[in-house]
């Protein structure tokens, strides 16, 4: 049997997905486009696929993103639509936040409804996905003037399902401060002296085994899924290529120039960290992290506020700003660096994944202010990294975290971080209650393999 992977923007997660699937399941072959210009992937990414792949009897399942309009490809190529056809969604166009309702292009959307119905098996990356897009299919196709299609959910929800994205989460412990690897040791079930193997990871049974004493602070978010791990995926070692953990832009997916990208970042750099100590000193600063790409359906409005407000209450903080930035930076940015500069460890985009990691590991609270989250990767890396979350209690952030770490309004948020800044050990001597393990490659790999080991088509 091969599985075809087809990656009509192959950067962010859609990259890790695919590079994941491929290193991970045996007889894959790949054929993808390079991630920028969002919208022209969408609209034409079909037509090149047509002349790219060639015809081969040995393909048996078919995987792609909903960037691909799958329909215009099946039709195009009808070998392919014998195939099992699977479609991912990382995200979805029925409820992506614009700025103005006439800035939504009702083709994206009206596309992927179309690659749904032509689709055998449906797949969204988290509940939250999956809902808010079959629940907004009727009203989508309300914005036909006439002859409306109907019942377009009760064909597509029957073929659908939710599988989490699968992160590699690196073993981060010889980065982190001494609270944090007690914290980590003790949810492990290990010493804390103990050294990885030869491989750089933990073994099954080290890594899944609590102790006695352990067992709740491995207590999940509210909707844990059990799942068995693959023996064969253990934590690895940190990746040192470019970090890809930021979803794109789909209007902007252009990266700095090389000249406007900051300069370089040394995380071990103390002229502005104040010196690491065991967590229960109240005289190093609360250290925030946001790792979120710099535009507007994140919100960075609402989080530079925020730090504004800390700032005029005269408390100490310290704020790392990481994420990519691309052609069209809001203005909030190059006004909050200045503002907070005496406050700032780090700002911008740090390319290599072993220096991000390295800031996680210092910061003790990880901020989302998102108006857009359909599963958030960022913030579960932070997380494994042992930050304290707060994200909006909206979106995604329910189904994975509990409601301590959720907030409902700006000034919410506020209030957390002004009792966390008077008292920074309340955060660092807290035990983060999110099992990231359910999300991780080696709980979701089996789930992964049965998906794309079935064969479909009566005539396979």
């Amino acid at each position: 049997m091969s599985v075809l992977l087809i990656e009509a923007f192959y950067g962010g997660s859609h990259k890790q997905l695919i590079d994941l699937l491929q290193e991970n399941v045996e007889d894959c072959v790949t054929f993808s486009l390079p991630a920028k210009k969002w919208h022209w992937r969408a609209r034409t990414a079909s037509l090149y696929f047509m002349q790219a792949i060639p015809s081969s009897s040995t393909y048996r399942v078919l995987l792609t993103s909903s960037v691909l309009n799958l329909a215009e490809l099946v039709a195009l190529r009808p070998d392919l639509g014998k195939l099992k056809k699977i479609l991912y969604f990382h995200e979805n166009q029925l409820v992506y936040p614009v700025r103005k309702s006439q800035d939504r292009d009702f083709q994206y959307g009206y596309n992927q409804v179309l690659s749904c119905l032509v689709a055998d098996v449906v797949v969204f990356n988290s509940s939250f996905n999956m809902e808010s897009f079959l629940t907004s299919i009727s009203t989508f196709m309300k914005l036909i003037p006439d002859h409306r299609p109907k019942d377009l959910e009760k064909l597509i929800r029957p073929k659908s399902q939710v599988l989490y994205f699968p992160i590699k989460f690196p073993d981060v412990r010889r980065f982190l401060p001494e609270h944090k690897h007690f914290y980590k040791s003790r949810m492990y079930g290990i010493d804390a002296s103990t050294n990885p193997d030869s491989s750089g990871c933990l073994s099954d049974l080290q890594r899944k085994q609590p102790t006695e004493n352990n067992t709740s602070n491995l207590t999940p978010g509210p909707n844990k899924i059990m799942s068995t791990t693959c023996p064969e995926e253990a934590f690895k070692s940190p990746e040192t290529s470019q970090e890809m953990n930021r979803t794109q832009n789909p209007e902007t997916a252009v990266l700095q120039h090389e000249e406007d990208k900051p300069p370089n970042f040394n995380p071990c750099d103390t002229r502005k960290m104040v010196e690491r100590d065991d967590g229960g000193n109240q005289s190093r600063p609360l250290h925030i992290v946001w790792p979120h790409r710099w535009e507007h359906d994140k919100d960075p409005e609402v989080f530079f506020k925020t730090l504004l407000k800390l700032k005029e209450k005269g408390l100490s903080f310290q704020v790392s700003v990481l994420g990519e930035t691309f052609t069209d930076v809001p203005d909030i940015f190059a006004e909050a660096r200045k503002d907070l500069d005496a406050y700032i460890s780090h700002w911008g985009y740090l390319p290599s994944k072993e220096d991000y990691l390295k800031v996680l590991c210092e910061a003790d609270v990880v901020v989302s202010t998102a108006r857009h989250e359909f599963f958030g990767v960022a913030m579960l890396e932070a997380v494994h990294c042992g930050c304290y979350p707060l994200c909006p209690k909206a979106l995604v952030y329910p189904e994975i975290f509990s409601a301590e770490y959720l907030y409902s309004t700006p000034e919410q948020l506020f209030k957390k971080l002004q009792d966390f800044c008077r008292k920074p050990d309340i955060v660092r001597r807290h035990h983060v209650k999110v099992d990231t393990d359910q999300f991780s490659w080696a709980a979701l790999c089996r789930k992964f393999r049965s998906l794309l080991a079935a064969e479909a088509g009566e005539d396979l």
